[in-house]
């Protein structure tokens, strides 16, 4: 077995509400900090509806949840296997704050100048200004919930949740976690054009 039964999430020998209240903090914290760096609130184009289904114009991004809250939902599966793998694994509520605490990196590494205009330039995102407030906010619990959801159900569901998530996206929006990360890291023009519709 890959995997052995799971061990409780409240148990007295690992401090788990300790875990749960500084998880809390990074998610207030999180929101604190990209509003500080000037992010809205919600839609810039003052459209306050929950969700938008375009994944390429100009709502993108500034919803509580877009088509990529998908790809935010695969962070949290993906990092519960990460955390909870070995030593956190008699630990879960600390693997959930070390999942919590690299999505909130990633949210407000993603709002920065640099990845703003990394992302306009190398991707098809060409009219990308970063997330809203709420969208983060959403993308976070996206996190959190892949992170319940990979506990739920163990690796082999897990993995197929992966890869319906990922060929789904990729035949709805021309994109998905595994296109993201390729773009981010090494740039393909023959990706980009694609996407563009060109």
């Amino acid at each position: 077995m890959l995997f052995p039964a799971r061990p409780p999430l409240l148990s007295n020998d690992y401090k788990p509400q300790l875990a749960l209240a500084l998880t809390g903090v990074v998610i207030v914290s999180a929101i604190i900090i990209l509003r500080s760096m000037g992010r809205v609130w919600w839609c810039s184009l003052g459209d306050f509806s929950p969700i938008t289904l375009d994944a390429w114009g100009p709502h993108n991004s500034q919803h509580f949840a877009d088509p990529y809250v998908f790809s935010h939902l695969l962070h949290g599966v993906i990092l519960f296997f990460v955390f909870n793998f070995a030593v956190l694994r008699r630990k879960p509520l600390w693997g959930l704050f070390f999942t919590t605490l690299l999505e909130v990196a990633w949210e407000i590494f993603e709002n920065t100048p640099f990845t703003i205009n990394h992302y306009r330039a190398a991707t098809a995102a060409v009219g990308y200004t970063g997330d809203s407030v709420i969208n983060s906010f959403g993308d976070i619990l996206a996190c959190v919930g892949g992170w319940f959801l990979a506990r739920k159900v163990g690796i082999w569901w897990s993995i197929a949740v992966f890869f319906v998530a990922e060929i789904g996206c990729l035949i709805w929006i021309k994109d998905n976690l595994t296109l993201n990360v390729i773009m981010i890291l090494h740039p393909i023009q023959a990706i980009k054009t694609w996407q563009s519709g060109m």
